[in-house]
């Protein structure tokens, strides 16, 4: 399973990304998980950039006979 582990845990690490503060214009360091941010992270203005909601995978259902 180490071949096909790199595939699936690219989605799962968090990647630190600059985002613009739109109250200063500063950038700020954020952890995005598939360009989302993963937690709550403050600005030294004191903007908050709030965690958003994971897109989680849908279960594919069986094809009825």
């Amino acid at each position: 399973m180490a071949i096909m582990d790199g595939c699936e845990s690219k989605h799962k690490t968090p990647t630190l990304e600059e985002r613009v503060c739109p109250t200063c214009g500063a950038s700020v360091e954020v952890f995005t998980r598939r360009g989302r941010v993963i937690e709550d992270t403050a600005c030294e203005c004191g903007y908050v950039f709030k965690a958003e909601e994971q897109l989680e995978a849908q279960q594919r259902k069986a094809p009825e006979a």
